[in-house]
């Protein structure tokens, strides 16, 4: 597989604007007042930001993906550990589409 500039180029551009948002925000919060009402914002951000992963998915009914979902709560609330609850969903999924393709 070969690949040109422009795939590099294109490669570092996100990394660039992707680190230029996360250090801008950062920067700049520091000028921002935390007040009550915004921490409390902020700590629902995350919450909202999987929200907004799940439902498109819960969504279209597919059964890997409840399946995976249920093994995601299930694994969360045994391990408490985000990226663990993470890694098993994935891997549910993973799991279901290589026995489809294998049935």
């Amino acid at each position: 597989m070969s690949t040109d500039g422009t795939f590099y180029l294109a490669l570092l551009g996100m990394a660039l604007a992707s680190f230029g948002c996360r250090i801008a925000g950062f920067l700049l919060m520091g000028y921002v007042p935390i007040t009550v009402r915004l921490r409390s914002a902020l700590q629902a951000v995350p919450l909202a930001v999987m929200i907004g992963i799940v439902m498109p998915v819960l969504s279209a009914g597919r059964p890997p993906e409840i399946v995976a979902l249920a093994v995601v709560l299930v694994t969360q609330k045994l391990t408490g550990s985000n990226a663990v609850a993470a890694l098993s969903g994935a891997a549910t999924v993973a799991l279901f589409r290589w026995l489809a393709k294998t049935a």
